[in-house]
């Protein structure tokens, strides 16, 4: 047996991740000059080279990059081979720093919360409300929830936990003063309320019968930064606003607000739960999305569908 299989594999992994012997020696306590000596017995044992690099570069090769999915799988099962020995290690506490969209803070997120802060009574909570994307590494966040159709790629890790409906409404008083319109294209001639924290707000978009995708840019006489502005303008009969479900559902129930274009259907709003990495995700994080993850598995299904 190879007293010597797993030397130098987390020295390794982190050199690919840091894309830099420098940074890699700086973040695990190494001079740079070890770190190359590591690799270089690693490459040595291995009989086979696993990084590409010059005195500004740095890549894997073809046989460092498989090694490097292996290497990372070994160690996220040591990893969670450690966590589950330990139990107290398990046990949240601390501070939970979390950033939400304020609608759906007050109109979802609250009751998870509050069971939360229940079950484990050692955490503390720093609740964010805010609609604008921000910068959960820089601005310290453990994690944020982002509804969006899309999100935007970046390096951070993601995962859905609910979908909804997203609905074009008005109030009846305006459909009374202004007419219905029975196809988006008619939207160009009506008062649009649109949410300026989209990159094209008066652009539109949706499906025809045959599943088509096209858009509709729209005539935006209010732009907005605030879903709960938007809906009572919207019920108020100001104009015709476009918002996820978690915001107009009770008011379309009521009868307060009527969707229009039914046969031509928006895209879905997903809900994510986003963090900066699963490596040494605390414990305080991971129950929350667990928790989380259940209860939307139970409301999924549960939501009015107009």
């Amino acid at each position: 047996m190879n007293n010597n299989l797993f030397e130098g594999i987390e020295i390794f992994t982190e050199v690919v991740e840091s894309q830099s012997f420098i940074a890699a020696a700086q973040k695990l306590g190494h001079s740079p000059s070890h770190i190359s000596k590591v690799i270089a017995r690693l490459e040595e044992r291995l009989g086979v080279r696993l990084l590409n690099r010059t005195t500004r570069t740095l890549a894997l090769t073809p046989e460092g990059e498989s090694y490097y999915q292996n290497c990372t799988r070994l160690i996220q099962d040591a990893q969670a081979a450690a966590q589950q020995l330990n139990v107290a290690d398990d046990i949240p506490r601390g501070t939970l720093k979390i950033t939400c969209p304020v609608a759906f803070s007050t109109d979802y997120l609250q009751p998870v919360l509050a069971e939360y802060l229940n079950r484990y009574p050692n955490v503390s909570l720093e609740w964010d409300l805010e609609d604008k994307a921000v910068d959960v590494i820089g601005d310290g966040y453990d994690l944020a929830v982002r509804a969006t159709p899309q999100l935007e790629e970046s390096s951070l890790i993601c995962k859905r936990v609910y979908r909804c409906k997203t609905y074009i409404v008005a109030s009846p008083d305006y459909l009374s003063r202004f007419g219905q319109p029975h196809h988006p294209k008619e939207l160009q001639k009506h008062h649009s309320i649109c949410y300026s924290n989209l990159k094209t707000p008066d652009r539109w978009e949706f499906k025809d019968k045959q599943g088509n995708a096209f858009h509709v840019d729209v005539r935006q006489r209010i732009l907005c930064n605030n879903g709960h502005m938007q809906t009572a303008m919207a019920r108020d009969g100001i104009g015709i606003a476009r918002l996820p479900a978690f915001y107009v559902d009770s008011l379309i129930a009521q009868q307060q607000l009527v969707t229009l274009f039914p046969d031509y259907p928006q895209p879905d709003v997903n809900v994510y739960v986003v963090y900066p990495s699963r490596r040494h995700l605390s414990p305080k994080v991971r129950h929350f999305i667990d928790l989380l993850t259940e209860h939307f598995e139970h409301i999924l299904e549960s939501r009015p569908v107009f």
